[in-house]
């Protein structure tokens, strides 16, 4: 088991390495960086803008508009193109920029983002504690619901039961995450019928003077909305899981020597099939959590206006902040990947009988 860990542990580095690699090159194709945008920044800002920049840049300050035209017209002063592109470390060529990340990214040091003007590691450390509680709560309620259904079903398979709970978790399949959360704020945060919950943050305004208990329900008031969101649009594969593993359990041969032993229905249920048809499902708990955090969490975050790295990651991509882009992406990969091998991990804790280091 020990040399399996370090083999999953020392592929993290060349998997980490060409995910990076691949969004590295994928963003130098793309049009708009932080230089364009600054630079039409000050297009649009005229030329009095430029000039002072220019001054302070250390380059040349170009001569006053003639006739007062607008300066942005005339395009920028060459040499204040050139300190743009210094200051975002783009005089040098790609290669070496890339040499340069990575060497920073091994001392997890990500820089500072160039509109925020934060050290990266410290926003990503502000905003984690977001994203990981509504992940948190969002996976630990999709297996309180999922469990159960699950079980039920199997237990009433092909029944009415069976047949209406399956509408109910093909309409949650269907339906997104983030749609869903549209339509709870159309419906419950004031949309356009009924205002019950909070629209914004985690928090009300003022909390921080409330005392411990109000604080606390102020917050889960606030987390209703989003986990509800991911709750409906998480449930359904989960659910279904747990009714097929359940199904594939009661129909192995122990459970026939069980019954005909005279053992009762509940004691067959949840003394011999729920221990081994849980196996499957408790040991995906790590994939489960990583996959809500990864995919329609960012989405709500964004239409609930929580102050996660989900958010943070759209808002870098819209203005180009690439510190924060890649260091944002860093750490999701790294945290994805470390998740997969603690659920590799979950599996030989659950069921000792698995062996990854068995070989025919």
């Amino acid at each position: 088991m020990g040399a399996y860990l370090i083999r999953r542990l020392l592929l993290v580095i060349p998997t980490l390495l060409g995910i990076i690699a691949i969004n590295f090159a994928v963003v130098q194709l793309a049009p708009g960086g932080p230089v364009e945008q600054m630079i039409a920044e000050l297009k649009g800002k005229g030329g009095d803008v430029a000039g002072r920049m220019s001054g302070s840049g250390g380059a040349e300050t170009a001569p006053p508009p003639e006739n007062g035209a607008y300066r942005g017209r005339r395009g920028l002063d060459p040499h204040l193109v050139a300190d743009i592109r210094k200051m975002f470390g783009f005089d040098k060529p790609a290669p070496e920029r890339f040499w340069l990340m990575l060497k920073d990214y091994a001392q997890f040091n990500f820089g500072r983002s160039f509109f925020r003007d934060k050290p990266v590691l410290s926003l990503v450390l502000d905003k984690m504690p977001v994203s990981i509680s509504l992940g948190l709560w969002s996976t630990l309620l999709v297996y309180f619901v999922s469990i159960p259904l699950g079980v039920a079903k199997a237990v009433r398979d092909g029944t009415r039961f069976d047949l209406i709970s399956s509408l109910a978790v093909l309409i949650g399949y269907a339906v997104p995450g983030f749609l869903f959360a549209v339509l709870l704020v159309v419906v419950f945060a004031g949309g356009s019928y009924l205002q019950w919950f909070p629209l914004r943050g985690l928090s009300s305004e003022g909390a921080e003077h409330w005392s411990w208990g109000a604080r606390a329900l102020d917050y889960l008031w606030h987390m209703v909305l989003p986990t509800t969101a991911l709750v409906v649009g998480g449930f359904a594969t989960l659910t279904i899981l747990t009714k097929n593993s359940f199904l594939e359990e009661i129909r192995k041969q122990y459970v026939v020597t069980a019954r005909a032993k005279g053992a009762s229905e509940q004691r067959v249920l949840y003394r011999h099939v729920f221990r081994n048809a849980m196996l499957l499902i408790i040991a995906g708990f790590p994939a489960a959590f990583i996959g809500i955090l990864f995919t329609s969490a960012l989405l709500v975050e964004i239409i609930f206006s929580l102050d996660g790295l989900g958010l943070l990651g759209f808002e870098s991509a819209i203005r180009r902040d690439y510190p924060v882009m890649f260091g944002t992406l860093y750490v999701f990969t790294l945290l994805g990947l470390v998740m997969q091998i603690v659920g590799d991990m979950m599996y030989t804790l659950v069921d000792p009988r698995i062996d990854f280091e068995a070989r025919r």
